[in-house]
């Protein structure tokens, strides 16, 4: 029953139109839990599935987010940085409002696969699409 309500509280979280590009993109809120010991700050633990040559839109994060690839290879770059393609087990570190210009699965063939840690407040966004 929990599992219902952290998927209902993402669907009004994350606007419907950060996903448009492509509707089958899957995006599965696994925990949303308040910190206790950092009042006024909650954790999520998010997984991302990309489908062969699946990107995300370019977007930021108003919480501190942490990816680890846990399938496939997954090419990441926060804006001032270079591009990276990190493979299954590697992982980075985005701090709060970094600018995610590139997500993506870099196989054209294989999917990809996420696991996503945030901390951020509760009525802060998960995901803001950035303006061309």
């Amino acid at each position: 029953m929990k599992a219902l309500h952290v998927l209902a509280a993402l669907a009004l979280t994350v606007s419907a139109s950060a996903f448009a590009h492509d509707p089958s993109e899957k995006v599965t809120v696994l925990q949303d839990e308040l910190l206790q010991n950092v009042p006024g700050k909650k954790a999520m633990m998010i997984e991302v599935d990309y489908k062969p040559g699946q990107s995300s839109i370019a977007h930021k994060h108003d919480g501190t987010a942490m990816a680890y690839v846990l399938q496939g290879r997954v090419t990441s770059q926060v804006k001032g940085q270079k591009a990276i393609t990190y493979k299954t087990g590697e992982f980075w570190y985005e701090p709060a409002g970094s600018e995610h210009l590139v997500s993506k699965n870099a196989s054209a063939t294989k999917p990809a696969k996420l696991l996503v840690f945030m901390v951020l407040s509760p009525d802060e966004k998960i995901l803001i699409p950035l303006k061309n």
